[in-house]
């Protein structure tokens, strides 16, 4: 539970010690952090009667003196100039200012100016500048997130901001935690060397003081890799429940958008899944879509007997009792509906894109050699009518990040093919993928055929045979892991920062993932958690990644170099 309730737990503080009725004021990321971790209801209990955004309540002018304004805020220029403006005119009878990171001391001066009408009780920091998704599992929601793509001379000052912007958030996942690790980074990548660098310089050197936690016997370790050390994994079609959501329907912020599905009463269109708020779907996230559906039966038969022995009213007291368990009973209503609703919206998307087909293929070209066999495979996919256009750029590009070195005429086929038959997709979008993330890019061993020790694991597994073909796929993630829990993480791969270095194995373990993590990974490192080993791991990344997103940034950094280039 540890991120998720480092959260709450600050958002607790926050509300309360301070009694009567509040307005909280949040900016469009503090929104995510808080929205996470604390429902509506659980809110109101707290006597906050009205949720505002900072830019939207420097718009209105009314007073509202009865109420005591809670801010939540990122400490930026923006937010605080805003603040600025709003201690000028107060329009609320306090105001208590809290931030989601450090404060400069000049930042502290402005407030302490604008508040001449002192409303201002107290200015607090507390360490909650990441979005904690599920306990293990963190992100940023960066919007320009195609920058890590980038090479730092195209825009200087929005990488400096990408880079800033992981910093704080990776520190302050450290000050909830209350400790100071060992740095490490993926050597390939200068984007994860500079934050690696850059993160180390505020912990050690800048901030030294606040992160001067008591020390353990082994350092807890900060790993910061690259997202193209592993494109295969945010390119794959999932079969997992909280996976599969995100890729064929899209969460933010643990919120699914079903407006676009149809006619569905207005209280579904959006609706939570939350590890924390609904049992059914922390019990069941990250099983498979077939187990899913036997698993929704049984809720729905639960829920029938339930409506059963509620129909059946006689006497007075039948009737009080139903009214008090009538709460729970909507609940129970509202749940059934809601994964009901969204394992039919799921059934009828793998129908009509094929994808049962589509996807047995992806694993083929993830998981298993065979050149020829594949080349092949994907031909007859690319020229079948019912195969969607982004399922064929997915085949294409798996089977270019896995053969490009093996038979250039054959890749070139392909790619003629991919043109021909969706031409939406610009010729040039694989190539740069695998400028971006090919094999000469790729610091892990992303296929198991570099390692000989990863050359005998997937012998055996291939004589041993696969229990499901369309999860047989493990993110590169899974092998870090084990290599950082048997100490065979290379130092000659992923060097320290400093003078650093570990000896013994960490127990606590942050990885980061500059370009976004996918929910398979977060999944992997929930088993990897629940399975003892001595170890903790918690993931983290710039956003969280489906194919569409991960596709989205290609395009974006694809479209900024060219007109770069153009520009030189």
């Amino acid at each position: 539970m540890v991120l998720v309730s480092a959260a709450r737990d600050y958002v607790n503080r926050m509300l309360q010690d301070i009694s009567g009725m509040k307005v909280l004021i949040l900016d469009s990321q503090t929104v995510s952090i808080v929205s996470v971790v604390y429902s509506q209801s659980e809110l109101l209990q707290k006597e906050v009667f009205l949720v505002e955004l900072v830019d939207s309540i420097s718009k209105s002018k009314e007073s509202m003196s009865h109420l005591k304004a809670v801010y939540f805020l990122r400490p930026t220029l923006e937010n605080i100039q805003h603040l600025r403006r709003q201690l000028a005119n107060p329009r609320f009878g306090e105001s208590h200012l809290f931030f989601s990171n450090m404060l400069k001391d000049t930042q502290i001066h402005i407030l302490a100016d604008s508040d001449e009408q002192e409303v201002v009780q107290q200015v607090q920091e507390y360490y909650a500048d990441f979005v904690a998704i599920d306990p293990y599992h963190f992100t940023l929601n960066i919007p320009s997130n195609h920058m890590y793509m980038l090479p730092a001379v195209v825009d200087p000052p929005g990488l400096q901001q990408f880079c800033d912007r992981i910093v704080d958030g990776i520190s302050t996942v450290f000050l909830a935690l209350k400790r100071r690790p060992v740095i490490r980074y993926q050597r390939t990548s200068d984007i994860a060397k500079r934050i690696a660098q850059e993160t180390s310089k505020l912990m050690y050197q800048q901030e030294s003081g606040l992160f001067d936690f008591r020390r353990t016997e082994i350092s807890p370790l900060l790993l910061i890799v690259d997202r193209r050390d592993d494109p295969v994994t945010p390119l794959l079609n999932q079969w997992t429940y909280q996976a599969m959501v995100h890729e064929l329907i899209g969460i933010h912020d643990n919120k699914v958008d079903l407006s676009s599905t149809g006619k569905l009463p207005k209280d579904q269109q959006e609706v939570v899944l939350s590890s924390e708020q609904d049992a059914f779907f922390k019990a069941n996230m990250y099983e498979n879509f077939g187990d899913i559906g036997m698993s929704i039966k049984r809720m729905v038969d639960d829920f029938q007997q339930v409506a059963k022995s509620n129909q059946n009213i006689q006497t007075i007291e039948d009737m009080a009792k139903f009214v008090d368990s009538y709460p729970e009973y909507r609940k129970m209503h509202g749940n059934v509906s809601k994964h009901v609703t969204l394992v039919t919206e799921m059934s009828k998307i793998v129908g009509e894109r094929r994808l049962m087909l589509v996807s047995e293929r992806e694993q083929d070209l993830a998981c298993n050699g065979g050149q020829v066999a594949a080349f092949e495979a994907v031909t007859n996919l690319l020229n079948n009518e019912s195969v969607s256009d982004i399922d064929r750029l997915h085949l294409v590009m798996l089977y270019a990040l896995r053969y490009e070195k093996e038979s250039p005429v054959q890749l070139m086929q392909l790619f003629n093919k991919l043109a021909s038959q969706s031409p939406k997709y610009k010729p040039g979008l694989v190539q740069f993928l695998l400028k971006q993330a090919g094999v000469d890019k790729r610091t892990g061993d992303l296929y198991g055929n570099r390692d000989l020790l990863n050359i005998a694991r997937n012998m055996a597994r291939g004589l041993k045979g696969v229990e499901n073909v369309y999860t047989q796929h493990q993110p590169l993630l899974f092998q870090t892991m084990e290599s950082i829990i048997k100490g065979r993480l290379r130092d000659v791969d992923y060097p320290f920062v400093g003078n650093h270095f570990q000896q013994g194995r960490p127990q606590d373990v942050v990885i980061f993932i500059v370009g976004g993590t996918t929910y398979e990974e977060s999944r992997s490192v929930a088993l990897q958690n629940a399975s003892n080993s001595g170890t903790r791991f918690i993931l983290g990344g710039s956003v969280v990644l489906n194919s569409k997103r991960f596709l989205k940034d290609l395009e974006e950094a694809q479209r900024v170099a060219k007109s770069s280039t153009n520009v030189v």
